[in-house]
């Protein structure tokens, strides 16, 4: 596999993803200690010029913590108990959050609330300003 395809005839070459193999986190047996199969990979999004700059731009204005402020993505999978699922499953993960990017969110159609709606509102709320009036002190009259 030379370049990572992605939706939208976007071909990214696989030299411009690093990817390391690192030991995994957590309980393992005997392996955990002995064989890196966790999966860093860190792709430089920003200075990628596979990458269109309308993309490059939702990707900046995204808030995902993978993300860096110098725009290089960093994936760690762990999940697998193999090294190639792993290596599998983060460039997954990479395609689907560059796929998330090129999606055009959908528009608002604003609606108005019907009339069962409304009333159901005003009820709830005579329902609520009951149940606080039979918590106020009663007076001595």
């Amino acid at each position: 596999m030379n370049n990572l395809e992605i939706p939208g005839n976007i071909r990214i070459p696989m030299s411009e993803i690093g990817m390391t193999a690192v030991c995994s986190q957590g309980a393992g047996g005997q392996n955990v200690n002995k064989v890196a199969t966790a999966i860093h990979l860190r792709f430089d999004a920003f200075n990628c010029d596979a990458i269109p700059a309308h993309i490059k731009k939702k990707l900046r204005n995204l808030s995902d913590h993978r993300i860096t402020d110098d725009g290089i993505i960093v994936i760690k999978s762990q999940a697998y108990r193999s090294q190639d699922r792993n290596r599998r499953a983060a460039l997954n993960r990479l395609t689907e959050l560059l796929v998330g990017a090129t999606r055009e969110p959908k528009r608002r159609i604003k609606t108005k609330p019907s009339r069962k709606a409304k009333q159901k509102h005003i009820d709830s709320k005579t329902r609520r300003g009951a149940l606080k009036k039979n918590r106020r002190r009663v007076s001595d009259d």
